[in-house]
């Protein structure tokens, strides 16, 4: 039934017997600086390519600050409490996100809000906030409640989809208005831009991922991105387990964590960041060939929305209903090509199920009729 498409996918990767959804390429100074450190033994979290990753990060998404951390869910459970989230709090996102969107809020001892979607972009969309923040929120002192169950709702996280950038502009101004911090979960977005600015700098704080899937790698890693020094100063001194520096003594100053990213995993990324233009040249003409591919077709490829360059992390398709969709993955599974779905919407999972959120039609929508493709950078 799908011979044709499975058969063009396999065209695109012809020197793989198995096609993986999105596997990592080391083609650089990976292998010379992971030596490097290990030849300094310096490969914990002190060693100077970790600084350097930061200050290659910067230099990346314009962003002034960066600190590096293990992975993305400790940068953005470090960039929520950094953000004044306390325990019983409320926390604005997105259903359809990976689970550690919603896990770094749990952490926190707070709850998610869930709001619907934009159909183009796949992020949290502004008019649905918008329309929810106006019928369901007080503002006091400069704070903004949920009516029905009068709790604080004290920071936003919208997520950058698959690379694609959502109406970051119009949220920040949304919830600027309404008193409420923004996050951006910009996990899958390094190397995209809105209106010629870095994913990740709209907000007080962007949170970034380098799993071994994600665009460029360290293996595992994150970091938080931000211009406000206040905050990348705690930033890192709470990822080091807010040691005060001394050169013996063990003085912490508050509760921190063991956040703070490996000089092993740095060297790695740095070796990364120097292929990121290449990455993502690399999956913006494999985009096209997608695109051009299903054209006329039972498949709707997502394209970028307007004003953004998106990374295409992951290029996406949308099919009638859920019966194609999963007759699809099963047909691709069996030949050997690694599609996925999106992820279960959280709101449907056990855990998440009984938080406040809005209607969730586009959300819903989405999330029975989505598949990823492969894809990697093709070498």
């Amino acid at each position: 039934m799908f011979e044709k498409e499975i058969n063009f996918i396999k065209s695109l990767f012809p020197d793989k017997k198995s096609i993986a959804l999105h596997e990592p390429v080391f083609k650089g100074n990976e292998k010379a600086y992971v030596a490097e450190t290990i030849d300094s033994t310096f490969v914990s979290s002190v060693g100077e390519f970790v600084t350097r990753f930061e200050s290659m990060l910067c230099e990346a998404t314009g962003a002034k600050y960066a600190v590096a951390t293990v992975n993305g869910t400790s940068a953005l459970h470090s960039a929520l409490l950094l953000s004044g989230v306390k325990n019983g709090d409320l926390v604005i996102t997105q259903s359809l996100t990976f689970v550690a969107t919603a896990n770094a809020i749990a952490y926190c001892g707070a709850e998610p809000l869930f709001i619907d979607i934009d159909e183009d972009a796949l992020g949290l969309s502004s008019s649905a906030l918008l329309i929810f923040l106006e019928e369901n929120t007080t503002t006091k002192d400069g704070q903004c409640f949920h009516n029905d169950s009068g709790r604080k709702i004290s920071a936003c996280v919208p997520m950058h989809t698959f690379g694609h950038p959502c109406r970051i502009d119009e949220i920040v101004n949304i919830c600027s208005e309404y008193f409420i911090p923004v996050i951006e979960d910009a996990a899958e977005a390094l190397g995209s831009f809105y209106k010629e600015k870095s994913a990740g700098t709209f907000g007080s704080m962007g949170v970034l991922s380098f799993n071994g899937n994600k665009i460029v790698t360290c293996g595992g890693g994150g970091a938080i991105i931000t211009d406000d020094e206040n905050i990348a100063v705690l930033a890192k001194h709470m990822t080091t387990t807010a040691k005060k520096p001394h050169k013996y003594e063990f003085f912490h100053d508050m509760t921190g964590f063991n956040y703070r990213m490996p000089n092993l995993n740095a060297a790695l990324g740095c070796a990364q960041l120097e292929k990121l233009s290449d990455f993502v040249l690399n999956k913006r003409q494999l985009a096209e060939i997608y695109m051009d591919f299903f054209k006329g077709s039972g498949f709707s490829f997502i394209r970028e929305p307007e004003n953004s360059r998106s990374n295409y992390w992951l290029c996406s398709v949308l099919v009638s209903d859920k019966n194609i969709r999963n007759a699809f993955l099963d047909f691709a599974h069996e030949s050997g090509v690694m599609v996925r779905p999106v992820w279960e919407p959280m709101h449907t999972l056990p855990m998440y199920g009984k938080c406040p959120r809005g209607n969730l039609p586009i959300t819903e929508k989405i999330a029975a009729r989505l598949i990823n493709l492969p894809s990697g950078v093709r070498l």
